[in-house]
């Protein structure tokens, strides 16, 4: 039902967009879509190591008692 994009096609998109835009716009566009690549992938990194850093970790039986241990007033 639907291929993938030639060499052919490719160039007509170019084309189109050599006209759209003019040659002396074309290294600006470039740079403000690699900028913009750029600045998207490190606040997508970013929002994986946070992930990463919220997750809790299990406590193990002997630190919970501890924590018990340390609330409870101590009777004499």
């Amino acid at each position: 039902m639907f291929r993938q994009i030639g060499p052919t096609e490719i160039l007509i998109i170019l084309g189109v967009v050599l006209l759209l835009f003019g040659g002396k716009k074309l290294p600006e566009l470039a740079r403000g879509s690699g900028k913009a690549l750029r600045i998207f992938k490190t606040e997508v990194k970013a929002m994986h190591d946070d992930d990463d850093d919220q997750t809790p970790k299990p406590a193990s039986l002997e630190t919970v008692e501890a924590a018990e241990r340390d609330k409870k007033p101590e009777q004499g």
